[in-house]
Protein backbone atom coordinates (compact mmCIF):
# COMPACT_ATOMS: atom_id res chain seq x y z
CA UNK A 1 0.00 0.00 0.00
CA UNK A 2 1.33 3.36 -0.87
CA UNK A 3 1.43 6.58 1.09
CA UNK A 4 -0.84 9.62 0.31
CA UNK A 5 1.42 12.53 -0.35
CA UNK A 6 -0.28 14.33 2.71
CA UNK A 7 1.07 11.65 5.14
CA UNK A 8 4.44 12.18 3.78
CA UNK A 9 6.36 13.81 6.95
CA UNK A 10 8.41 16.97 6.17
CA UNK A 11 12.23 17.18 6.10
CA UNK A 12 12.26 19.14 9.35
CA UNK A 13 10.00 16.43 11.09
CA UNK A 14 12.04 13.56 9.94
CA UNK A 15 15.21 15.33 11.34
CA UNK A 16 13.39 16.06 14.61
CA UNK A 17 12.55 12.45 14.88
CA UNK A 18 16.33 11.38 14.07
CA UNK A 19 17.66 13.66 16.31
CA UNK A 20 15.51 12.64 19.49
CA UNK A 21 16.23 8.95 18.46
CA UNK A 22 19.75 10.18 19.28
CA UNK A 23 19.18 11.37 22.34
CA UNK A 24 17.15 8.53 23.34
CA UNK A 25 20.21 6.61 22.84
CA UNK A 26 22.68 8.79 25.05
CA UNK A 27 19.74 8.58 27.74
CA UNK A 28 19.92 4.45 27.62
CA UNK A 29 24.08 4.61 27.15
CA UNK A 30 23.89 6.62 30.68
CA UNK A 31 22.30 3.72 32.21
CA UNK A 32 18.44 4.67 31.49
CA UNK A 33 16.22 1.73 30.20
CA UNK A 34 14.66 1.85 26.76
CA UNK A 35 11.30 2.25 28.11
CA UNK A 36 12.32 5.02 30.10
CA UNK A 37 14.30 7.27 27.74
CA UNK A 38 11.34 7.29 25.24
CA UNK A 39 8.95 8.02 28.21
CA UNK A 40 11.05 10.94 28.96
CA UNK A 41 11.59 12.09 25.60
CA UNK A 42 7.51 11.82 24.77
CA UNK A 43 6.53 13.62 28.24
CA UNK A 44 8.88 16.32 26.91
CA UNK A 45 8.24 16.81 23.71
CA UNK A 46 7.43 20.53 23.45
CA UNK A 47 11.02 21.05 25.31
CA UNK A 48 12.89 18.49 23.64
CA UNK A 49 11.43 20.03 20.05
CA UNK A 50 12.48 23.72 21.16
CA UNK A 51 15.95 22.41 22.29
CA UNK A 52 16.50 20.59 18.72
CA UNK A 53 14.82 24.23 17.07
CA UNK A 54 17.34 26.02 18.99
CA UNK A 55 20.24 24.24 17.82
CA UNK A 56 21.45 22.23 20.36
CA UNK A 57 23.38 18.78 19.52
CA UNK A 58 21.73 15.63 21.31
CA UNK A 59 24.26 15.18 23.48
CA UNK A 60 23.84 18.57 25.08
CA UNK A 61 20.24 18.13 24.89
CA UNK A 62 20.52 14.74 27.20
CA UNK A 63 23.55 16.77 29.15
CA UNK A 64 20.48 19.27 30.22
CA UNK A 65 17.73 16.60 30.51
CA UNK A 66 20.01 14.61 33.09
CA UNK A 67 20.80 17.17 35.04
Amino acid sequence: MSKRKEDALDPDTIALLQWCAEVEALFVAAGAKPDEAQQQIEENAEWFTDMFFDGLSPEEAAKAALN
